[in-house]
C-alpha cells in the first residue's frame, strides 16, 4: 500500500475531516494488496464505490504497525509494567520507561498519550467503515465482511484500552463536532458487553479462511479467539469455553517447531489466528515501517536493545524447555540461524522473538518485515484448559495443557491434579507460552488478583495500580468530561 492519510489531528486525537483512503503513518504495511496513491477527499465525497471500500479496509491494518500500536508506547503500557521486562538499553537512556517498570507512572508521562492515541485512530479508522460503507452500492457479502473485519480490530482496540484503563469513552460512530469528540468515560463492563455483542456479529460473517492474496485479514477464528480472551477476562467460564472450543474446531494445528514459528518463514503458520502484517515499501520509510522488532533488537548489533526479558522470566522456564531458546537471546549464543550474538551487547538478555536473523534483509530498519503474533492456537488451548478447569472441567485442561506442554518439548503433566494445582499450572504455562509476545503478562497478573503480589518489588500498589493513569492531556482537552482513575 501507499500513503494516504484517513484523518487529521485535532488536540491529540483524531476528527474524520479527511477521509483518504490510508493512513500515511500506516502505509506499506500489509503483503496482501498495494494501491495507486489518492488525493485526500473530504469525507462526503468519500466512500462512494466498491474501491473506496477496498481501501478503506487497507487502512485499517496499516494503522496497526505504527509507533504508538507496536513500539515505546505500546510496550511501556503492556511489558514494562509486567515481571517479564526491564527497560534495558544503557543507564541514561530513555530513563521515563523506568516510571513503567517500577509502577511510578504518572498522568503527564508520555507514552500513555501514545498509546491512547493510536488505539482510538484505529477505532476512527473502523468507524468510518462501519458507518459509511453499508450505503455503498456494491457485493453485498464483501460489504458485510468488511463491516465486520471493522468490527473485529475496533474490539481489539477496545480491548487493549480497557485492560490498560478501566472505564473509556465508547465511540460507536465518527465523531463530527468536539461535542461529540469529548465523551466520557463508558464503565468497563459496558465496554466488555459491547465487545461481546460486536464479536459475536463478526464471527458469524467472516470467513473461516481466504485466498493467498487476502492471507492476514481477520477471520471468522480471530473474532472467536478474541471473544473467547474477553470471556476469559469477564470469568464468563462457559461462554469463554464454547468460543474457543469453536475456534479449535476450526482447524489449526500447532506449529511442530515452536522457534521457527516466529521467524518470518513461520509467518501465517497453520497456528496463526491473527498477525499484525508487516513489510516495508522502498523509498516509503517516513510510513509506518514497524520498529517493534528495532526497539527491542540487540544493542550494538540488530537495534536500540529496549524491553529486555527480565531474571524472573529467565528463570521461569523449566529445564528442556524448547520455548525459551525462542523467547531469550544471551550475549555471546549462537543462535539457531547460525547469528553470533555480539557480547558487546551491554544487557544480559534480549527478545529472541523479536530476533530477525542476519541472513534476513531490511528495506528500512531493522526487522520491519517482523509480523507481530496477536492471536494464535497455542492461547486459544490455555483459554480452553483455563475455562474448563475454572468449570471443574480438569481432564479437558489437562488435554489442552499438555498439547502446549509437549510441543515445548516437556513432559506432560500427570493427571490427577486437584482444580487449583490445574490453576497455578495453566497460569504458569501462559507465561512461559505467551512471553513478550503481545503484551498479556501484566493484564492476566491483574484478572488473576495476583498482581500485589507478583510485582510488589516493582513498587506496584493495590487498588491503584491494576489500571494505569488518563492521559492528563486527554483530561484537559475534554474539558473535564474525563476523570481520573483512583491514586493518580
Amino acid at each position: 500500500m501507499k500513503n494516504y492519510s484517513f484523518f487529521t489531528p485535532l488536540r491529540g486525537r483524531a476528527l474524520p475531516v479527511l477521509a483518504a483512503a490510508v493512513l500515511a503513518l500506516a502505509s506499506s504495511c500489509t503483503k496482501y494488496l498495494d494501491v495507486a496513491p489518492l488525493a485526500q477527499p473530504e469525507a462526503v465525497s468519500f466512500f462512494q464505490n466498491a474501491n473506496d471500500a477496498a481501501v478503506a479496509s487497507i487502512s485499517t491494518y496499516g494503522k496497526l504497525r505504527e509507533w504508538n500500536l507496536v513500539a515505546f508506547n505500546w510496550l511501556s503500557v503492556t511489558t514494562l509494567t509486567s515481571d517479564d521486562a526491564e527497560k534495558g538499553s544503557v543507564s541514561g537512556d530513555a530513563e521515563f520507561l523506568n516510571n513503567f517498570t517500577f509502577f511510578r507512572v504518572g498522568p503527564t508521562d508520555g507514552p500513555l498519550d501514545g498509546f491512547w492515541t493510536g488505539q482510538y485512530q484505529e477505532i476512527l479508522l473502523c468507524n468510518q467503515i462501519i458507518q459509511n460503507v453499508p450505503g455503498i452500492n456494491m457485493d453485498a457479502n464483501l460489504k458485510a465482511r468488511y463491516v465486520a473485519e471493522a468490527q473485529f480490530l475496533r474490539s481489539l482496540m477496545y480491548f487493549n484500552l480497557v485492560r490498560a484503563f478501566g472505564d473509556v469513552p465508547l465511540y460507536t460512530k465518527p465523531p463530527v463536532t468536539p461535542d461529540e469528540l469529548n465523551l466520557a468515560r463508558t464503565p468497563k463492563d459496558q465496554i466488555y458487553a459491547f465487545l461481546v455483542s460486536e464479536l459475536t456479529a463478526a464471527a458469524a460473517v467472516l470467513p473461516a479462511t481466504y485466498p493467498s492474496a487476502d492471507v492476514g485479514r481477520a477471520t471468522k477464528g480471530a473474532a472467536l479467539a478474541l471473544l473467547s480472551k474477553v470471556q476469559m477476562y469477564q470469568k464468563n467460564w462457559a461462554a469463554s469455553l464454547s468460543a474457543s472450543d469453536q475456534v479449535i474446531g476450526l482447524g489449526y494445528s500447532l506449529a511442530p517447531d515452536y522457534y521457527k514459528m516466529f521467524r518470518i518463514a513461520g509467518e501465517n503458520g497453520p497456528e496463526s489466528i491473527f498477525e499484525v502484517q508487516c513489510s516495508a515499501v522502498p523509498g516509503n520509510c517516513d510510513a509506518s515501517n514497524s520498529q517493534w522488532a528495532q526497539v527491542q533488537g540487540v544493542r550494538n548489533q540488530f537495534g536500540w536493545g529496549f524491553f529486555i526479558p527480565s531474571a524472573s522470566l529467565d528463570a521461569a522456564f523449566e529445564a528442556g524447555d524448547k520455548r525459551k531458546v525462542a523467547t531469550i537471546l544471551y550475549p555471546g549464543e549462537t543462535t539457531p540461524d547460525g547469528d553470533v550474538i555480539t557480547t558487546s551487547a551491554p544487557n544480559p538478555r534480549y527478545n529472541a522473538k523479536a530476533y530477525v536473523p542476519n541472513s534476513v534483509p531490511y528495506t528500512c530498519n531493522y526487522g520491519d518485515s517482523q509480523n507481530l503474533r496477536v492471536l494464535r492456537l497455542g492461547e486459544v488451548l490455555l483459554i480452553n484448559a483455563e475455562a474448563a478447569n475454572e468449570l471443574g472441567q480438569t481432564s479437558k485442561a489437562l488435554a489442552d495443557v499438555n498439547m502446549v506442554r509437549v510441543r515445548a518439548g516437556l513432559a506432560p503433566l500427570a493427571s490427577g491434579m486437584s482444580q487449583d494445582a490445574m490453576r497455578q499450572a495453566i497460569w504458569k504455562e501462559r507465561r512461559v507460552e505467551l512471553a513478550l509476545e503481545y503484551g498479556d503478562r501484566y493484564f492476566d497478573l491483574v484478572r488473576q488478583g495476583r498482581a500485589a503480589q507478583v510485582l510488589a518489588a516493582k513498587g506496584f500498589v493495590a487498588n491503584k495500580n491494576e489500571v494505569l493513569p488518563i492521559p492528563l492531556n486527554e483530561i484537559t482537552l475534554s474539558g473535564g468530561k474525563l476523570t481520573q482513575n483512583p491514586g493518580y
